[in-house]
């Protein structure tokens, strides 16, 4: 049986769902997303997600599809539909459908697409091990904070990453690192901080970051944000990332440098085992 998508207004199945080939989300990557985690038929920290939903189309003045209350009730909706136990729900905001033109429409309806996908979040058998991770030049826009489909840069970062033979990629600029190529880029200093780069139009305000950053307050952790270099990272004593759908992924090597005794770090997994306690409480 094929999932059951949602396209402005209608649930139907994958393969009769259609957009038109003028909308802007085709045609200029002008649209907007977010990631909501599912676990145990609940959504994971979604007011959050709604939020940053909000403000990605403030910033892009773009015209809300519908109300947060409205979305997640169809979010509902496609839990239901789709007996998604685990897994991630994607919404994707467009401005909608127009004649081609650089100019934003004033009459364009805008567009609002969900789609699931099932797969194991808190028993991930990638986080046992961890993950290597190699530096990349950061090509991407100035305005990485607002969380827009315009993700080619992350998708050629993740490949070269691939074909490096490692998982991922961290985005380097200006000699420093700024995030992963889809999460947030973290590592623990030998004297217990733990630092990532602080807030800015370099990256995106992640949800899980900020979640993590405030468990790990209440730890009694120490917390730095700030700029960090490759080759800090590399003497780093660990390391991990944050995501919607990894939550906190240990990183045990980086441009070939090995991370501490090559597996997954204690902070690293203190910090997934409280927010896993967390997300599944609800």
């Amino acid at each position: 049986m094929s999932r059951i998508v949602y396209v402005n207004g209608e649930y139907l199945p994958e393969e009769d769902a259609k957009i038109s080939v003028f909308d802007r989300g085709f045609l200029f990557a002008d649209a907007v997303y977010e990631v909501s985690a599912v676990i145990g038929r609940k959504l994971v920290d979604n007011p959050a997600h709604l939020a940053r939903l909000e403000r990605s189309m403030n910033e892009l003045k773009m015209t809300p599809p519908a109300s947060g209350p409205e979305i997640e009730a169809i979010q509902m909706q496609m839990i239901e539909k789709n007996d998604l136990d685990e897994g991630l729900i994607y919404m994707q905001v467009t401005r909608g459908a127009a004649d081609r033109d650089f100019a934003f429409p004033k009459d364009a309806t805008p567009s609002l697409v969900m789609f699931t996908q099932k797969k194991p979040l808190s028993d991930n058998t990638v986080a046992k091990k961890g993950i290597a991770v190699v530096t990349v030049p950061d090509i991407r826009w100035k305005r990485r904070d607002i969380k827009t489909v315009g993700l080619l840069p992350a998708s050629m970062a993740k490949q070269a990453a691939l074909d490096a033979g490692a998982n991922d990629a961290w985005f380097v600029e200006d000699g420093v690192v700024n995030e992963g190529s889809s999460n947030n880029a973290f590592i623990v200093t030998h004297d217990g901080k733990i630092v990532t780069r602080h807030l800015g139009t370099e990256i995106l305000h992640g949800i899980t970051r900020k979640a993590v950053i405030a468990l790990a307050a209440q730890e009694n952790l120490e917390i730095e944000e700030r700029a960090f270099t490759p080759e800090e990272a590399y003497e780093a004593r660990e390391a991990f990332s944050t995501s919607a759908s990894a939550f906190v992924m240990p990183v045990v090597k980086i441009d070939g440098h090995v991370l501490g005794n090559g597996v997954p770090g204690p902070v690293a997994e203190k910090l997934r085992a409280l927010y896993l306690e967390m997300a599944k409480a609800g």
